[in-house]
């Protein structure tokens, strides 16, 4: 919905790109404003922008002033033209806030003592990976809406998309991957035991504390132990999403093929959605600088049919696909090396050159624009 910007509130999630006097855009699509970007705005004197009609925390932006169907449309040059499917975003948008909101009030319950119903996060997450899996570019929003109050309710939500996106990559069936979105949305249940206060922390954890995280795993398992709607297999995700392929992982310290497939694939999407996101103590990291992260840094702590999935899954580009560089510079996919998915040779925009990212050791991709 179109609005006057001194209407824009923290929170707000920016459904069209804005351009100003620039050839790219000063502020990006699907980014959730806060106090400077609406400096940003008045400095480059733009009085209206779109914005979605939910906020980031799942709340329905209200406007006394927003511009009814007949009023004179944006100007291209004052918001530009965004690359995706504007429907398809918009209607992924209010589906996935709208999720995370009812699962916000799910582990509300269970912070009660409320027992879980796996059934209800069937219709929280489903539709969502229905969504995901015919819209392949939704997958690279995913860690736009989460503001680092309300990361706790985003975070099981986008693992259980990447975790069924990923099972799917693999080649699972459909219930095998509808088992593995439930462990992901439930891998976390456990930390609904942990003192609020450990949660809302904004410094470093204390041993002490960190041992209480780490509780959460085995507090997770007996909450959803004795559900009939969820395989072994995936109960045994939510107990071992934290175990790593060299032992280094817990609350036992397993070692590969003691590790099952879901607990590996939960563990990978936990982790990969985690270092993307704004979190309380920690700025999130571009997608394709994690991916690098993942298979350099991470090596050993998956198994590598995982990691593959995961590379394929987000690193695959399609050619021509619009993105933007850590220098700054916009440019399209024009071929993508089998053996180096986060590093496609890239056209820029602004010279036409072919600048090949496997030999560019400290450039990467930080946007995918569609």
């Amino acid at each position: 919905m179109k609005v006057h910007r001194d209407e824009i509130q923290a929170g707000c999630i920016l459904e069209k790109e804005i351009m100003g006097m620039t050839a790219n855009p000063i502020i990006p699509k699907n980014t959730v404003l806060n106090d400077d970007h609406i400096k940003i705005l008045r400095a480059f004197n733009i009085t209206e922008v779109t914005i979605v009609k939910t906020k980031a925390g799942g709340q329905h932006n209200r406007s006394k002033q927003t511009l009814s169907p007949t009023d004179s449309p944006v100007s291209q040059e004052t918001t530009g033209e965004s690359l995706p499917d504007i429907k398809t975003d918009k209607g992924f948008i209010n589906i996935y806030l709208k999720s995370v909101d009812e699962f916000k009030k799910e582990f509300t319950n269970w912070q009660s003592g409320t027992p879980i119903n796996v059934a209800k996060l069937r219709e929280i997450t489903l539709p969502l990976i229905k969504t995901v899996e015919q819209y392949r570019f939704l997958l690279y929003s995913l860690n736009h809406y989460a503001t680092k109050k309300e990361y706790p309710y985003h975070h099981p939500v986008a693992v259980s998309i990447l975790s069924a996106m990923i099972g799917k990559k693999i080649g699972l069936e459909s219930g095998q991957v509808n088992q593995l979105a439930l462990a992901g949305v439930l891998a976390d249940c456990g930390m609904s035991k942990v003192s609020t206060n450990i949660l809302i922390k904004e410094k470093p954890l204390s041993e002490q504390e960190f041992q209480e995280i780490k509780l959460h795993t085995a507090n997770g398992y007996k909450m959803v132990k004795d559900s009939p709607l969820l395989k072994p297999e995936a109960k045994l995700a939510v107990f071992q999403h934290h175990e790593r392929f060299d032992g280094s992982g817990y609350p036992t310290s397993e070692k590969s093929d003691r590790i099952h497939l879901y607990s590996q694939i939960v563990g990978i999407a936990d982790v990969f959605h985690a270092m993307t996101s704004e979190r309380i103590y920690r700025s999130r990291q571009p997608i394709f600088k994690v991916l690098d992260m993942i298979s350099r840094d991470l090596f050993g702590k998956f198994d590598i049919k995982v990691v593959n999935a995961l590379m394929k899954l987000i690193g695959d580009l399609d050619i021509g696909t619009a993105v933007k560089l850590s220098t700054g510079d916009y440019g399209e996919v024009v071929y993508t090396k089998a053996n180096a998915f986060t590093k496609p040779i890239v056209k820029l925009n602004n010279s036409e050159e072919l600048l090949d990212l496997s030999l560019q050791k400290d450039i990467y991709i930080t946007e995918v624009l569609g």
